[in-house]
């Protein structure tokens, strides 16, 4: 979408308020042009709204050889309502929102394949903002093919993949049922559905027609892949999104994960890029991902790694220095005021930054939990500290607003100036500076709330050090030479038992470990310790976290998968119609399969690299023993009953009798520890066009 006001622009006023301006993007001082038809005229597409057409004027953008396409309302066709449907990023109430979304998601997918005849293998939806792109792609289906809905969700299912980004409810738009009505309702019966069926898309199965049409349950539905951004994250959503599938365990959810990374180049300080050419591998950057282009950092002296951090943190210095003025001054502050402030800013003294979203799981406040013994570690004149802090608020956020006003006021209080700034309008220019400039890259969210993060991969590569919450991609950065941690893993029974904890952690590492290695340097003004780490930090998160070593994560684990079910299966109506008749006899007789087991073995205990055998008898009167993966389940009995450390193991086919519809199956369970253990059989469907499991919902266990 062309926002042609973006984001908004911050400014902080004197009393530390949050102040919001627009500012419309000249596009003729943009590298965009607008796309032409057949005719050499503006291409124009349009979309339904109720009662009406919207008129879409189509951009294009080169962003290296790849072509991005924008489409922009505020054109003479529309009214004046619909021209601000793409004026604003996050702007507007909930019926701007499903008009925005409408656009992008079945707008896009007309724009791709009627009138720039693209026609993508696989849609990659980024969160539930594009996900009626799902709907469209089963109309157009339905339509082409003459299928029904079933066969043309089967298909849509194959081409699509769905990324979410949010580990709360909340973070998932979620629309009154009136208002998806009010633009669907023409629409349904296009698909051959019912209101109630169109509307459940949208919805938890267990659910009545009574709460709202969920963007993120309408792809996790339709789409084939579904993933988080992170390990944690995949875990949380699995746990988060578990009532779509309510049969299934909700940690076994179909939901995968891809750790998200950076584009290392863009976020790379120019002259520590010199420097790694210098030292890396020839070409390195062609193998941004693998971890051993990293070793040689080892490679490069002490003293060039901390000549070119200094120098970048007296940049970032100067640009502190000049925003600080010239908000200060704006807000009627005086030349001595200003100057008692910035002149105590000190590239010497170890920098912490903190620069993010303002929302409150972030908790951008922590650091202040102590007032007392946060004065104490910033107010040390032989280690001294300073804090820099920028981020928005969303407009809307009342709450994450007051933050911002909360650090503007600390700042100001006499124990604290010079030592804690807060930036205004943070944004990619100002972030270049922060995240190769500061010493340490702080970041404390409410554990689990952060999908991934990626800010602290630009600090990292940089060779600033993480001190964070093991949340999002640092509980699988974290290696315990490479940065440090706040908190721990454990469940609080409220949020300020977590925030006392996770506060008290963070004073503490500050004061025994991160501060005394700072400044333990020897007579060149350099800490072994730190560049140690500094070092550490680069070489274990460098290629791990790179959007090149992601890119190779979704080829392999999602699109290319997809393609190859596409070109083998999916290409062909007659099949997907008899897979789609193989569901539904599914689905109607799993009811009566039957699992016995042969062996009494309840739960057992057993000593540590031990194993044994285990077999069960299963009864398939409908089903071909082709089509079902029969497992055992087991894991370590706790004394309070919960099982931990599950494993399931496929089993083994070993006689049949296809007269009775009988079939036994064996296998070993291998323990590695001792204990009591219990263990049970279930069976799972199977077929070769099935592309997860999970997604039919079906598992049987045994009963006795």
């Amino acid at each position: 979408m062309l926002y042609k006001n973006g984001y908004f622009h911050q400014k902080i006023n004197g009393y530390g308020q949050q102040e919001t301006e627009y500012h419309n993007i000249d596009l003729y001082d943009m590298p965009i042009n607008p796309v032409k038809d057949e005719k050499g005229e503006d291409l124009t597409i349009y979309v339904k709204f109720p009662k009406r057409r919207l008129y879409l004027k189509v951009w294009q953008i080169n962003v290296g050889r790849v072509k991005l396409y924008l489409l922009d309302s505020d054109i003479e066709k529309n009214n004046e309502e619909d021209r601000d449907v793409t004026l604003r990023l996050y702007g507007g109430d909930q019926e701007m929102r499903i008009r925005q979304e409408i656009v992008l998601g079945m707008a896009g997918v007309n724009l791709l394949t009627k009138y720039l005849h693209l026609n993508p293998t696989v849609y990659h939806m980024n969160e539930g903002h594009s996900a009626f792109l799902n709907l469209e792609i089963i109309k157009d289906i339905i339509k082409e093919k003459q299928v029904s809905f079933e066969v043309a969700k089967d298909i849509a299912s194959s081409k699509t993949v769905f990324t979410t980004h949010t580990p709360v409810p909340a973070g998932n738009d979620i629309f009154p049922l009136a208002l998806v009505e009010r633009y669907f309702k023409d629409f349904w019966p296009r698909l051959g559905l019912s209101r109630e069926e169109f509307l459940k898309l949208g919805m938890k199965p267990s659910i009545d027609l009574d709460e709202g049409f969920n963007m993120g349950i309408l792809a996790l539905k339709i789409a084939g892949k579904k993933n988080g951004v992170s390990e944690l994250h995949g875990a949380v959503s699995r746990e988060l999104f578990g009532e779509v599938w309510p049969n299934i365990a909700a940690n076994e959810s179909p939901i995968e994960y891809v750790t998200n990374g950076i584009h290392t180049c863009s976020w790379l300080a120019p002259k520590l890029k010199e420097l790694y050419n210098k030292y890396l591998i020839p070409y390195w950057q062609d193998n941004i991902h693998k971890d051993t282009t990293w070793e040689k950092i080892r490679n490069i002296p002490d003293d060039k790694l901390w000549t070119v951090h200094t120098d970048r943190k007296v940049k970032l210095l100067k640009w502190v220095k000049d925003s600080t003025t010239e908000r200060l001054r704006r807000s009627g502050y005086s030349y001595d005021e200003i100057n008692e402030i910035v002149s105590k800013l000190n590239p010497e003294a170890l920098t912490i930054g903190f620069a993010r979203r303002f929302a409150t799981y972030k908790r951008a406040t922590l650091i202040f939990k102590d007032l007392e013994r946060i004065t104490q570690i910033l107010n040390n004149a032989d280690r001294p500290v300073q804090i820099i802090f920028a981020g928005k608020a969303h407009p809307a956020d009342k709450e994450g607003q007051d933050l911002i006003k909360y650090i503007h006021e600390i700042s100001m209080m006499p124990q604290f100036k010079g030592k804690i700034f807060i930036l205004e309008n943070y944004n990619i220019a100002m972030s270049k500076y922060l995240v190769s400039g500061v010493d340490v890259w702080l970041n404390n969210p409410r554990r689990p709330m952060e999908a991934s993060g990626t800010s602290g991969q630009k600090a990292s590569v940089n060779g600033v050090i993480n001190f964070s919450v093991l949340d999002g991609w640092w509980a699988e950065g974290y290696t315990q030479n490479n940065g440090w941690t706040i908190g721990t893993n454990a469940e609080y029974d409220s949020y300020e038992a977590q925030d006392m904890a996770d506060s008290e952690s963070m004073y503490r590492t500050l004061e025994e470990k991160i501060i005394p290695i700072y400044y333990e340097k020897d007579k060149n003004k350099i800490s072994k310790k730190w560049l140690e780490l500094m070092k550490n930090s680069i070489i274990t998160t460098g290629g791990r976290y790179s959007t090149a070593r992601m890119l190779v994560d979704y080829t392999n684990n999602l699109y290319i998968p997809l393609c190859n079910l596409t070109k083998k299966y999916y290409g062909d109506i007659d099949n997907v119609a008899a897979y789609n008749s193989w569901k539904k006899d599914l689905y109607g007789n799993w009811k009566d399969i039957k699992i016995t087991q042969v062996n009494n073995l309840d739960n057992i205990t057993i000593d540590a690299g031990n194993n044994i055998e285990v077999a069960c008898e299963v009864q398939l009167p409908n089903i071909n023993v082709e089509n079902v993966t029969v497992e055992v389940y087991y894991g370590k009995i706790l004394e309070n009953g919960v099982v931990e450390n599950v494993s399931i193991t496929p089993m083994k086919l070993q006689d049949q009798d296809d007269d009775s519809k009988k079939y036994y199956f064996t296998s070993k369970i291998e323990l590695t520890t001792g204990g009591n253990y219990g263990y049970t059989f279930r069976v799972m469907p199977r077929h070769e066009m099935l592309l997860e499991p999970a997604n039919l919902d079906l598992v049987k266990w045994i009963t006795k």
